[in-house]
């Protein structure tokens, strides 16, 4: 008994260990096409906008670029990767924390 679980269990961790990783979904084609029939990201299998656009033609279908394409092409309308990060603002100073509390019982007159 114990002998036919420990051949299980190796048989169990064979197979885990020789899977290959999935490939990730929606980021092995840089545009998308969507509408009525393609709800979100649901069909992002066009590797130029030309290919996209002669898919939705006559339809009522648009074509965007693939935010989560992690590849390289060259389409000017493909998305970068990595993402382009937004400016930040500079943030205003810190406080001083050493700084003395205004003493709300005295009045000064103007």
């Amino acid at each position: 008994m114990r002998d036919g679980l420990f051949t299980a269990l190796a048989a169990a961790g064979f197979v885990l260990a020789t899977a290959a990783p999935a490939a990730a979904v929606g980021t092995l084609h840089p545009f998308c096409i969507q509408g009525d029939e393609y709800p979100g990201l649901s069909n992002c299998t066009f590797d130029t906008y030309a290919q996209c656009r002669a898919s939705a033609s006559g339809r009522l279908l648009d074509c965007i670029a693939n935010p989560y394409f992690a590849g390289v092409s060259r389409d000017p309308r493909a998305t970068p990767y990595p993402y382009r990060q937004p400016r930040r603002h500079a943030r205003p100073p810190a406080p001083n924390p050493y700084a003395p509390f205004p003493n709300p019982f005295v009045f000064e007159e103007d």
